[in-house]
């Protein structure tokens, strides 16, 4: 019988040849059509027109991103918008503005005809937005006040700052839009990076920016000097016998054996002041609290170098006879 030869399954050389003659007829035609398409005129389409803002930048600063396009419908040739729409080769359009502080928009309606005029030959049919916003502040410069920041340094235990600090020089000048000086609230914070300071401090500390207001606001000097002494506090304690005051023969305390512990703390400059001191444990019978039969002790004198004093038992009980 004679034989048969199987199908290999690929196309024969002159079946592909046609079928490449047949694409290059359809993207020949295809090209011609588009092109005779893009020829003709009155097309529509809406497009973002390129924009660019101009004002005075030495006197004003934009505080927010400035638009850079407006959507707008037009129409004309297939060419020219096509070239629009895909912003190849497109100037933007110059928004003037002589005084920007003084609004935050810009109505479309007054950028209709002079954009229509630009954009020839193809005709602006009209703007799809009421107005374009925008935030341009005018730039100040500020005198602030210095203040340490409190989370930005740590005293040694026991130590406070003493008097005043002092600023060198006294005002930080800040230049930069007027909202953005406005959240300073009148004062520049100072960090000075330092922890458990138990001595005078005097230092010259570097002046910083918070990283997001770094674009807007510049400092006219980049450091600052600190000055301020500081109270080294000693902590004592003492026993003390009660004194009794106002008391009537048929009162006594519950317990007569009681020697109030007071605790203090006090300026390492004045103990020697503490040595000729004699403390007095109080209680008054006259501010007695007639409810639960107790006296509050009060310790006297309690000098101004001395802070945190505190006594226990801070109260006694009375027993009436």
């Amino acid at each position: 019988m004679p034989e048969h030869k199987k199908s290999s399954g690929w196309i024969s050389s002159r079946k592909l040849s046609n079928l490449k003659v047949v694409v290059l007829c359809i993207a020949a035609a295809t090209t011609f059509w588009i092109l005779n398409a893009l020829n003709k005129d009155n097309y529509n389409t809406i497009v973002d027109y390129p924009i660019q803002w101009d004002f005075d930048q030495d006197e004003y600063m934009a505080v927010q991103p400035l638009p850079e396009s407006v959507p707008i419908q037009i129409s004309g040739n297939g060419w020219d918008l096509l070239r629009k729409y895909f912003k190849l080769n497109e100037t933007p359009f110059v928004i003037n503005l002589a005084e920007p502080a003084t609004k935050s928009f810009i109505l479309t309606s007054d950028l209709k005809r002079p954009l229509g005029d630009f954009i020839t030959p193809t005709t602006l049919i009209g703007m799809l937005r009421d107005s374009i916003r925008y935030h341009i502040d005018p730039i100040e410069i500020l005198e602030l006040e210095p203040v340490l920041d409190t989370t930005g340094f740590s005293l040694a235990k026991n130590v406070e700052i003493e008097g005043p600090v002092l600023f060198n020089p006294a005002k930080v000048s800040v230049k930069g839009p007027s909202s953005i000086l406005e959240t300073f609230d009148g004062k520049f914070l100072i960090s000075l990076s330092e922890s458990r300071i138990s001595q005078n401090f005097s230092k010259s500390v570097s002046l910083e920016i918070d990283e997001e207001l770094k674009d807007f606001v510049s400092l006219e000097h980049e450091d600052i000097e600190v000055n301020f002494s500081v109270i080294q506090y000693l902590e004592g304690n003492k026993r003390l016998k009660l004194k009794k005051v106002n008391f009537p023969n048929s009162v006594v305390l519950e317990d007569e054996e009681i020697t109030p512990l007071i605790t203090y703390l006090i300026d390492g400059s004045k103990v020697t002041e503490l040595k000729d001191m004699e403390f007095e444990a109080i209680l008054d019978y006259s501010k007695r609290n007639r409810k639960d039969s107790t006296i509050a002790i009060t310790v006297k004198p309690n000098p101004s170098y001395i802070k945190e004093m505190r006594v226990e038992p801070s109260f006694v009980r009375l027993k009436y006879e």
